[in-house]
């Protein structure tokens, strides 16, 4: 099963998640990027997405193989949209599912800042007045790049809270 998707309509976010599920997992984290109605403040209307469709597919798949084997997560998922967008819609959805929460809130992080970092699609802004601009993701943190290669820790954890 391919662990990247581009889609030109709205999807149904169970068709994502379900797939996802594992036996052996007992934490599940899910990012989901809206359209918002502002940007560097500009009133903005809607988003329209452009991928190169082949080499994101690649990119995509790699990244997320790089998130499971980096922190050890049993199942993942990213979905980007493509086309036009208005506020609020889904443009991006990711999902993690692990044995335990703190590597599946860690994939889920890497996977998006990877995806906003290396993904060949492009991001124009179509804003209330009328007029149009592409735009970078210049806010694109990248946090996991302080982290050892192997950040997870390969051990059982048991939720001190909870015993």
């Amino acid at each position: 099963m391919s662990r990247f998707s581009l889609c030109d309509q709205a999807v149904d976010i169970a068709t994502l998640r379900d797939p996802l599920q594992h036996p052996a997992a007992g934490g599940f984290c899910s990012f989901e990027g809206w359209v918002r109605n502002h940007n560097d403040g500009r009133e903005v209307s809607g988003l329209e997405y452009e991928a190169y469709a082949e080499l994101a597919h690649a990119e995509g798949e790699r990244i997320v193989q790089e998130a499971v084997e980096r922190y050890g997560v049993l199942a993942a998922h990213c979905m980007h949209r493509t086309g036009h967008l208005a506020i609020g819609d889904l443009a991006v959805w990711i999902g993690v599912a692990s044995a335990h929460r703190d590597e599946a809130f860690r994939a889920c992080r890497y996977i998006i800042d990877e995806i906003k970092h290396r993904l060949p699609i492009w991001k124009k802004e179509h804003y209330v007045t009328g007029d149009t601009a592409w735009v970078a993701c210049s806010h694109t943190g990248r946090a996991h790049e302080h982290e050892p290669p192997h950040a997870h820790h390969g051990h059982d954890h048991h939720d001190k809270a909870h015993g």
